[in-house]
């Protein structure tokens, strides 16, 4: 058996290992943010209803048969962004729509791509004079989409800049974020 033994200099990684500012496990959401930023952003977006997912999966199936990762970015287009369901949600959702015989797959260059069966029609039927489940993403929005999407970049920005800035970037960005965190206090703070 041959092993190899290499210092961290003549690997080429340096005299320490490099996870970063913020140590091995990068940047972590501020204190009391974790499972709360998952709404915001472009991916991710605003999170649906268990059921919503599986009606728009057979709405959007009814116009035509797709694979999942269309399913995902027509729904995303169809609410203007305040919906974009993960794969996450969207192929467990498949599974059980085929389980219950309501679409089948069938692969097609590489993907698979699902259509309703008649009884998945059937089911859409039902359902046909309500909205989609993208129009209510839409409606239930109320302008927090764009807030959410901004809210979503700057968090990017900010750790980015606290992963590969510099000192003096870090410093400059933290006073600018101080400064905002006491003018968003005082927005609230407003009659």
């Amino acid at each position: 058996m041959h092993t190899s033994h290499c210092t961290d200099d003549s690997c080429g990684h340096g005299a320490r290992h490099h996870h970063g500012p913020f140590g091995r496990g990068g940047m972590k959401p501020p204190f009391g943010m974790a499972g709360h930023l998952h709404g915001f952003g472009g991916p991710g977006g605003m999170r649906a209803r268990r059921g919503d997912i599986r009606a728009a999966i057979l709405r959007l199936l009814a116009e035509s048969p797709m694979h999942g990762y269309q399913m995902i970015q027509e729904l995303s287009a169809r609410s203007g962004g305040a919906w974009s369901p993960s794969p996450g949600s969207v192929y467990p959702a498949l599974q059980m729509l085929a389980d219950e015989g309501l679409i089948v797959s069938e692969e097609t260059a590489g993907k698979k791509v699902f259509s309703l069966t008649e009884t998945g029609m059937a089911e859409v039927a039902k359902t046909a004079d309500q909205p989609a489940p993208w129009e209510d993403a839409v409606q239930d929005d109320s302008g927090f989409g764009d807030y959410r999407q901004s809210a979503g970049k700057l968090l990017q920005v900010v750790f980015q800049i606290g992963k590969s800035g510099t000192n003096d970037q870090r410093t400059a960005a933290l006073e600018i974020l101080n400064d905002t965190r006491k003018k968003l206090y005082a927005i609230l703070a407003e009659d």
